[in-house]
């Protein structure tokens, strides 16, 4: 088992589980920009129906960005295991985002043999002060626990 180093799971391989079980994200337009060993950098990129009454990209948007980006920064650790799923999915709103593409950065905290903890820091392109903070849990199926993806 790698300590640290590349990625478990490819852009492309990242790109093609997306597609073939999370088509909702290939609808939403998200996409993965970098991986690497428990990070990911995503995007949402900017669409005019992503706007609520106020002018400002829909929370529902940010936090489906989010659960992604956290989702790949998890598979960057565990490799392309379909079941890990959200258990958690905490978001601080903190700044009105403006109409950009939104990007999320995740870096995964903890990584143990059933459970991995991290956040994600949203922000709107071309700004530097984050629109949003979220922090969440993903559950790891006992098969990749049992494989050895995941470490303790």
């Amino acid at each position: 088992m790698q300590a640290t180093g590349e990625a478990r799971i490819t852009r492309e391989a990242f790109d093609r589980l997306c597609a073939e079980e999370l088509p909702f994200t290939v609808s939403f337009g998200f996409r993965l920009d970098e991986i690497g060993w428990g990070r990911a950098l995503c995007r949402a990129p900017f669409r005019a129906d992503s706007i609520r009454p106020g002018g400002t990209i829909a929370g529902p948007i940010l936090m489906g960005l989010a659960d992604f980006a956290l989702y790949a920064a998890v598979l960057s650790r565990i490799g392309p295991v379909p079941l890990a799923v959200t258990t958690s999915l905490t978001t601080n709103f903190l700044r009105r985002p403006r109409p950009a593409d939104i990007l999320a950065e995740a870096r995964l905290l903890k990584l143990g043999r059933r459970l991995a903890y991290g956040e994600v820091t949203l922000l709107s392109e071309g700004e530097r002060e984050p629109v949003a903070h979220v922090t969440g849990t993903y559950s790891i199926p006992p098969s990749a626990a049992a494989s050895g993806a995941a470490v303790s």
